[in-house]
């Protein structure tokens, strides 16, 4: 059944790399079609937010640089905002739970959620603590980071967003979505299943994100060294091995076009895990990465060694 309800109140929950990417589009693509059908709401913190509340967020892609993308208005908090159609969340896995419980009290059964993070388990843990809206499985392939406060430049590949049905509403195919992103210019894909996706997401940025975190390596300085490298390779087997146990398969050739794409990336480019970890004491993404592929390993019996010694090296230096 295709939902043709008209989505014209949008909130980006979160407007770092990947929600100021996506975010962004959506508001410059409104302001810029003077729509006056359609609202876009940021949710922000800090100077990034009071820079994009002065200026509008700055936006630099692949294809255009200084897009101003001015939202209808700029917030901290979501209860600040009215009833809302449509929330991309945008957050980090370790605010992410805080962030459901913030938006639960909003959230009627029309109100649509995608989740614009990285892992295998997220819509698991959006539906512990949601029981109403709908929300759609999703993963997102953008390399994007806030440059400066006010400021979010996309780098490497050409970003791309997936996302598929949620499994306590199988019936219902967002078209007014699909329509929302193909207006705004945002490349998406619709699927019936996303979650052979979110883990192929998932086998690519896991081991680079545990790798670079451990070694302070960039994605060029992986690629040519083969120690790095095989040890990238390494974490994608382990996470096949699992994948595999959850009903998921990969076909033969998919770790050597895994590192063929990384290959396409900046020399200088960073994961976000990577990133966290090079500012002391900020909160990381540990959970998402480490601490789940072993969870995984130990429930199905498969043997994950390579990540066990990177991510026990990464946590004991944090210390």
């Amino acid at each position: 059944m295709n939902d043709k309800k008209e989505i014209k109140k949008i909130c980006i929950y979160g407007v770092g790399g990947v929600g100021g990417y996506f975010g962004g589009l959506l508001a410059n693509r409104i302001f810029e079609q003077h729509d006056k059908e359609r609202e876009v709401y940021f949710v922000g913190r800090g100077a990034h937010l009071r820079e994009i509340k002065k200026h509008g967020l700055i936006l630099n892609t692949n294809d255009r640089n200084g897009l101003v993308c001015k939202p209808s208005c700029a917030v901290e908090h979501f209860n600040e905002l009215p009833a809302v159609d449509l929330i991309l969340l945008a957050v980090k896995s370790y605010d992410l739970d805080e962030t459901v419980r913030s938006i639960a009290p909003h959230v009627t059964q029309d109100t649509m959620i995608i989740a614009l993070l990285n892992g295998v388990d997220i819509h698991y843990r959006i539906r512990t603590r949601l029981t109403a809206g709908i929300v759609f499985p999703a993963c997102v392939y953008v390399f994007s980071s806030i440059e400066k406060p006010g400021t979010v430049t996309q780098k490497g590949p050409a970003a791309k967003l997936i996302f598929g049905k949620d499994p306590g509403h199988p019936g219902i195919v967002p078209q007014s979505v699909i329509d929302l992103f193909k207006y705004a210019g945002i490349n998406c894909k619709w699927t019936e299943n996303a979650v052979p996706a979110i883990w192929g997401k998932y086998l690519f940025i896991a081991p680079f994100a545990l790798v670079t975190g451990r070694y302070g390596a960039t994605f060029g300085a992986i690629m040519e060294n083969p120690e790095l490298k095989e040890k990238t390779r390494s974490i994608m087997h382990e996470l096949i091995a699992i994948a595999r146990c959850e009903g998921v398969e990969f076909p033969d050739s998919i770790v050597s076009e895994n590192l063929d794409k990384a290959g396409t990336f900046p020399y200088e480019s960073k994961s976000s895990y990577q990133r966290d970890l090079e500012q002391k004491g900020k909160k990381n993404e540990g959970d998402l990465f480490g601490e789940t592929i072993i969870r995984l390993g130990e429930k199905y019996g498969v043997k994950t060694p390579i990540t066990d010694e990177l991510y026990m090296y990464i946590q004991k230096n944090l210390q």
